[in-house]
């Protein structure tokens, strides 16, 4: 670690490490699973703790991933500047700062309800158990996709204290989207995978067939979607959210080929942000209809 840092740069280094803004990705839709779970906007006390886990168990994911990639991060060029190899923080440090916010995590469960806590423990596994998946399967995009997938089920929980199996359809939904972006992003790294005896799509197959996995797993997404709208019987503000997020996934696969991959952080972060945004903010809408009549 470089010496002589202050605590307040270490947390700052650790916020960029770990990509706290990136929780836009799953947070709206774990927002989603609790507005639809309340048919409306829960209790104050319960939308807290639920926000309070969601950041909690995702940066607990993020610093136990950089723990335990430290050495791969360091023989990739591409991730060579994280802040482990890099010498900004040490190994111990952001192993503390994972059990820190896995035990903010339980106690945010805690507060919840009783299921949410006697299935903590499994979250965390998924979450933490992830890291080591790209060294046995080329399935680990999946893992990631679940790890977020849990987030409207697990909200459904923390506000009902049971869960509905329509529900685990916007599991799947997520798990479906986020494994597709996760391929074509895992594209930069196809041939340092295979030197370091990865696993990945593209290590496993290609760039080229790796867009159609992705593009294939998108498709299978617009129709689940479909099928959640009918489940919860959308108004026209859920419908026309779909087919917004329906064109914004076309418009992601259009700004990247398996021939150019210059704009792949743009379709990664910015249009997946836009789009976890989007659905919320339609079915956020469409519930508000619903209510008002």
């Amino acid at each position: 670690m470089t010496p002589n840092l202050t605590l307040g740069s270490r947390i700052r280094i650790t916020l960029e490490m770990i990509k706290w803004e990136h929780s836009i990705f799953a947070l709206p839709f774990a927002l989603t699973g609790a507005l639809l779970a309340a048919h409306g906007l829960p209790a104050l006390h319960t939308l807290g703790w639920i926000l309070v886990a969601m950041v909690s168990a995702r940066s607990a994911a993020m610093a136990f991933n950089r723990w335990a990639d430290a050495a791969l991060d360091a023989a990739n060029p591409r991730t060579a500047t994280r802040a482990i190899p890099a010498g900004q923080l040490s190994r111990a440090f952001v192993l503390g700062f994972t059990l820190l916010m896995c035990a903010v995590f339980l106690l945010a469960c805690a507060e919840l309800n009783r299921l949410t806590l006697e299935l903590s423990p499994l979250v965390l596994a998924v979450l933490l158990g992830y890291s080591y998946m790209k060294r046995v399967t080329r399935w680990s995009h999946l893992v990631l996709g679940l790890a977020l997938g849990i987030a409207p089920s697990a909200a459904w929980i923390a506000v009902q204290g049971s869960l509905d199996p329509r529900i685990t359809v916007l599991t799947l939904i997520v798990t479906c989207w986020v494994a597709g972006f996760d391929i074509l992003y895992a594209c930069q790294d196809m041939e340092h995978d295979r030197k370091a005896g990865l696993f990945s799509i593209p290590q496993a197959v290609g760039i080229e067939r790796a867009f159609w996995a992705a593009r294939a797993l998108h498709l299978v997404v617009v129709g689940l979607l479909l099928w959640f709208s009918l489940l919860f019987q959308f108004g026209w503000a859920g419908r026309f959210g779909i087919a917004a997020v329906a064109l914004l996934l076309l418009y992601e696969h259009l700004i990247v080929s398996p021939r150019d991959l210059r704009k792949l952080n743009a379709a990664f972060f910015t249009m997946n942000g836009i789009i976890a945004m989007v659905f919320l903010g339609f079915v956020s809408l469409d519930l508000w209809l619903a209510h008002s009549i």
